[in-house]
């Protein structure tokens, strides 16, 4: 009868140590944190192609635990240098909308003034899955600057 105990007690740590960490990635940064951040790469870390200037509007999905979210990205582009960014959220959920709210309010501060071959952003402002919406988004723009 012990070994069926300690099964159980080891089954259920072991589900309660995967749920915690599942929830850790969506969790919001405390306060005082630093929690902003983008994944730029090496200069010229992109194509090295030449893009023409514009202003370009682009919609990008994701996965999120509350389902499939979209990001509108529109980027102007000057001489292949982001001068303006302006991103429209489309969450439903409370989370969503507090999380892409979030990616909103940061994400001039970490795009504008980079070349867009170098952009690939990861998390900003403690939100880190409407970065693969806006990336998507981007790469389309950037087919759509190359094709003008």
């Amino acid at each position: 009868m012990r070994n069926l105990t300690d099964n159980k007690t080891a089954v259920a740590l072991f589900a309660g140590v995967t749920l915690v960490g599942a929830l850790s990635a969506c969790s919001s940064p405390s306060a005082g944190t630093d929690s902003s951040s983008a994944d730029v790469n090496a200069p010229d870390s992109g194509t090295g192609a030449d893009y023409a200037d514009g202003t370009y509007t682009e919609s990008g999905d994701y996965t999120s635990p509350n389902g499939a979210e979209k990001v509108d990205v529109t980027l102007t582009l000057e001489s292949n240098t982001v001068t303006d960014v302006t991103v429209v959220g489309y969450g439903e959920n409370p989370n969503s909308i507090q999380f892409q709210g979030e990616f909103i309010d940061g994400i001039a501060d970490e795009v504008v003034g980079k070349n867009i071959d170098e952009l690939s952003v990861d998390k900003v402002a403690g939100s880190s899955l409407t970065s693969g919406g806006f990336n998507k988004a981007v790469d389309a723009i950037k087919a759509d600057a190359l094709a003008e």
